[in-house]
């Protein structure tokens, strides 16, 4: 692979892991936002109940999902490895978000410990996704 093949397909990588983490990000943050204002959330800053803990956790498994196949459709070649390496990114930052905020009142150990647990399975289900076999319409 020549100098301008490689930095072309290093580009495309960076791209696709960016573009996936961009996906699950903004759907999971802007799903939030909504929550809030449609008053489903409380205000901002005040605990919720656990059940509206197990709603973000639900939304959130399909948009880990969703961000994954984003990136292994994207991925230059290797999409299950691209997939792979956003949701272990994703499961690191969720445990360190997890140790950062785990003696702060923001909620239940159990969710910051699930939204860490959910990272690799969610990546794996994704990438599975997206680089199924196509059905052809004759």
């Amino acid at each position: 692979m020549s100098d301008a093949q490689h930095s072309r397909h290093l580009g495309r990588s960076i791209w696709a892991m960016f573009a996936g983490f961009l996906v699950g990000a903004v759907l999971s943050l802007g799903t939030d936002e909504i929550m809030h204002l449609l008053k489903v959330y409380p205000a901002w800053g005040v605990r919720m109940e656990n059940g509206l803990f197990v709603l973000a956790t639900s939304y959130r498994i399909v948009y880990n999902i969703l961000g994954a196949y984003v990136v292994a459709r994207l991925a230059p070649n290797r999409p299950m490895w691209h997939a792979m390496v956003l949701g272990s990114i994703g499961f690191v930052l969720s445990l360190a978000g997890a140790a950062a905020t785990w003696n702060r009142d923001l909620g239940p150990h159990w969710y910051s410990i699930m939204i860490a647990l959910i990272a690799l399975p969610c990546s794996w289900l994704g990438a599975k996704l997206a680089t199924r076999p196509q059905l052809q319409v004759a």
